[in-house]
């Protein structure tokens, strides 16, 4: 499981670099392919600019890949047979699988990046979760308020999205409805909805000339829940993510459903394996996030 927009912190992929000559190697790779020094940002910030759009999302890939292939190296991941990832991590994902190379998938992801903070401060939108509910209230909600869904993270983790008004409107109706929780995020933008279209559409022109291989291990579908395995199905889906829900819970039970009892978070920190938990208390969860969690 690779991680997602939020889960980026100053200093995330420092002990990778310093104690793995692959990792630093990738982290160099990257300095090179953007053009600008996505390493000296990760490590030292100023957090200010690692939270924007167009720099958390090549930095959250690059940290990803960089557990990805230390894991590799311990040959700890030759019974790995699916890949997910969310929002951004979807991509991760797809570089894990082979359908890029790591120099692609982090021009892919850098262009997502890019795009979706223009469309950012073209917009004025907002996000806000919602905490005990059900799809269908919170469905509802939205219909009423003319706002979207834009991630299923879990059994009553619901985070909705749009306009910044019509958000807000959203969320004084929520607690008029007595909903338990109703939070507003502190974040640059509504993503996942349709404020997003100008990216969404920018993205699909990019794609057309990025090359898409047969994926070498299963890879779900943020958008879906399903696997995406055809180039087309596969561009499709990066495209149509950018404006649609997160499904990530319906990724999680997906897997479990074809015999997946074992999740592995490779990124910052430990939500997903969060997320994992508070869906099924069976699954056996982990987190990979520095140096010292390959050691054990």
């Amino acid at each position: 499981m690779f991680s997602g927009q939020g889960a980026q912190k100053v200093g995330m992929g420092k002990s990778l670099y310093d104690n793995d000559s692959s990792s630093k190697e990738l982290y160099h790779r990257a300095n090179e392919v953007l053009g600008w020094d996505l390493s000296g940002i990760s490590f030292n910030g100023p957090e200010e600019t690692l939270v924007e759009t167009r720099v958390c999302q090549p930095a959250l890939f690059v940290h990803g890949f960089a557990l990805l292939t230390s894991l590799k190296k311990q040959n700890r991941l030759d019974d790995v047979v699916m890949a997910i990832g969310l929002s951004l991590g979807e991509i991760t994902a797809l570089t894990a699988a082979a359908v890029f190379d790591f120099e692609t998938g982090l021009r892919v992801v850098a262009e997502r990046g890019r795009l979706m903070q223009q469309a950012c401060e073209q917009t004025v939108g907002t996000m806000a979760s919602i905490i005990g509910e059900t799809r269908e209230a919170v469905q509802a909600l939205c219909d009423d308020c003319n706002v979207q869904i834009a991630n299923l993270n879990c059994p009553g983790q619901i985070v909705i999205s749009g306009e910044k008004e019509s958000v807000l409107s959203a969320v004084d109706a929520g607690r008029e409805r007595g909903f338990r929780r109703v939070i507003p995020l502190n974040v640059a933008g509504a993503y996942h909805s349709r404020l997003m279209e100008p990216a969404r559409e920018a993205f699909a022109g990019f794609l057309v000339d990025i090359p898409f291989s047969e994926p070498q291990m299963t890879v779900l579908s943020n958008t879906t829940g399903a696997a995406v395995s055809s180039a087309d199905t596969i561009r499709e889906a990066l495209i149509r993510q950018v404006v649609s829900p997160v499904l990530w819970e319906d990724c999680m039970r997906k897997a479990a459903a074809q015999g997946i009892d074992t999740f592995w978070e490779l990124g910052s920190g430990s939500v997903l394996s969060g997320l994992a938990r508070r869906t099924d208390k069976s699954w056996v969860t982990r987190s990979f996030s520095e140096a010292p969690d390959l050691a054990i």
